[in-house]
């Protein structure tokens, strides 16, 4: 028995090694998972591509081979074959910083140069702390001061006066710079164990979450003046801020409040025995893994807000859409509005895209080691 093991044991160790298994990486295994992996995908790849070979030839000419791109005629748009880019080059101040005044528009430059630059350098996880959030309450102010002007030798300039690309970024880092705090403190006070607190934060978060945005910016620009006392008025920019502020924090709280949900009570329990205040165990312990659990569901809130910046021209704040129809009141170039809208489809899911891709890396960084 013993020789037979011996011997079964010096076969094995003289046999060859067994090749690794194959990798299944590569665009042939890509295409295969992605395209084809069943008899429907196939088909439906099959589909698609035909379509594409159908419609973009011709799609391609019309934006890029027969389009106009320059010129200070609209005729020789007309008698073009296809887009009449033109529009964008000759109306691209108004669109971009709409009834800003023209001299001044260096100062918008800056004001978007100053919001999308913080917006890069939050994205870099070795700068993330208080003092980030100090860099962009700076950077917030920097903004305004260029925007209103009236120190440092700037021209003053009203808030009614304000529009385009950074009326839009400023609406909207105001917005969640604003909301997310509120957002928080809703969630953990409609979570409270004083009935009070938890009264007014339930009734605060359902009654605005009730009625739609408009609502909400019509009574902050409109019927919210009428309850001033008389002689006091307070800047329509800021009003509607207020009101972006109290939408995004109402269905941002419900968001947050799903994710204090989600931990076990374990947690709560663990964090007691140590002996940790409410603050301690709710800064430290519940909130940031509540946080990274509603991660995504709070991104797609904070696009949302992007995207809901657009409503202000509802109330005369020409943000970068409101900009870009007043832009197309011009008579000459009205004809090429869809050129205009197709540069503003682009400028929007440029945002939009960026922040969905920077949560999913953020999703996928924040995860690792979880399931070890």
């Amino acid at each position: 028995m013993t020789v037979a093991n011996t011997i079964s044991r010096a076969e094995v160790g003289a046999s060859p090694r067994r090749p690794p298994p194959a990798q299944e990486s590569g665009a042939v295994h890509w295409l295969k998972k992605n395209l084809f992996s069943s008899p429907f995908n196939t088909a439906m790849t099959l589909l698609a591509l035909w379509a594409l070979f159908v419609t973009l030839p011709d799609v391609i000419a019309w934006a890029f081979l027969d389009a106009i791109w320059r010129t200070d005629d609209p005729a020789a748009c007309r008698a073009a074959a296809g887009a009449c880019w033109a529009v964008i080059t000759e109306k691209h101040r108004v669109i971009l910083f709409g009834t800003f005044p023209y001299e001044e528009h260096w100062r918008g430059t800056l004001a978007i140069v100053a919001i999308v630059g913080m917006a890069i350098i939050s994205a870099f996880k070795r700068f993330w702390s208080a003092w980030l959030f100090g860099a962009w309450l700076a950077a917030i102010g920097i903004v305004l001061v260029l925007l209103l002007g009236g120190v440092f030798g700037l021209t003053p300039t009203g808030t009614h006066q304000w529009g385009g690309l950074p009326l839009t970024l400023l609406m909207f880092v105001g917005t969640v710079v604003g909301g997310m705090p509120a957002a928080v403190l809703l969630a953990l006070g409609r979570r409270s164990s004083l009935p009070a607190i938890k009264a007014l934060c339930v009734g605060f978060i359902e009654v605005v979450r009730g009625v739609p945005l408009i609502t909400v910016l019509f009574m902050a620009s409109l019927m919210f003046p009428l309850f001033m006392p008389e002689g006091m008025t307070i800047d329509k920019f800021l009003r509607a801020q207020i009101g972006m502020i109290l939408f995004f924090a109402a269905y941002a709280a419900e968001i947050v409040r799903g994710g204090l949900q989600a931990i076990p009570r374990g947690q709560y329990e663990a964090a007691d025995a140590l002996g940790l205040s409410y603050r301690q165990k709710t800064g430290r312990i519940i909130l940031p893994q509540a946080l990274k659990i509603v991660l995504p569901a709070l991104m797609n809130d904070i696009i949302r807000a992007f995207k809901n910046t657009t409503f202000v021209s509802i109330i005369g704040l020409f943000d970068v859409l409101g900009a870009t129809a007043t832009a197309l009141e011009d008579p000459r170039w009205v004809l090429y509005a869809q050129e205009a809208y197709i540069f503003i489809f682009v400028l929007y899911f440029a945002f939009c895209y960026s922040m969905s891709k920077y949560s999913e890396h953020i999703e996928r960084d924040l995860s690792k080691g979880r399931n070890l």
